[in-house]
């Protein structure tokens, strides 16, 4: 089971990937391409060519957990492709795993509370 850590963070790579990659591969592409460390607790999305498929790498604590979807019917909406990657919200994250668009949900702005003295 992936469990959020307090720092929780989604970072979705938006060049698409050789599907064929594995856990190795997918770790020297968190290392190399996004500059950023796969064991951190971070979870990683990576997408396929066609749009239909994502991977997700995440290290528990303990271990690497590599998950893949593919939808059935339909495609993942996703970012434009450029280099290096986005982050997600907690809520867009779970959009995306669904197959719904993601880009709508923005969380609302958090505003600074008045100091009452």
């Amino acid at each position: 089971m992936i469990t959020p850590h307090p720092d929780f963070r989604v970072m979705v790579a938006t060049q698409p990937i050789d599907f064929r990659k594995g856990v190795h591969g997918l770790v020297a592409l968190v290392a190399e391409a996004l500059k950023a460390d796969p064991y951190c607790g971070d979870v990683f999305v990576f997408r396929s060519k066609r749009k239909d498929r994502l991977k997700i790498l995440v290290w528990d604590g303990s271990g690497l957990i590599l998950a893949t979807k593919w939808l059935e019917a339909g495609r993942f909406s996703w970012p434009p492709v450029q280099d290096g990657a986005i982050r997600l919200s907690a809520v867009q994250f779970a959009l995306l795993l669904d197959g719904l668009a993601w880009q709508t949900a923005s969380p609302p702005p958090v505003k600074k509370p008045r100091w009452m003295g």
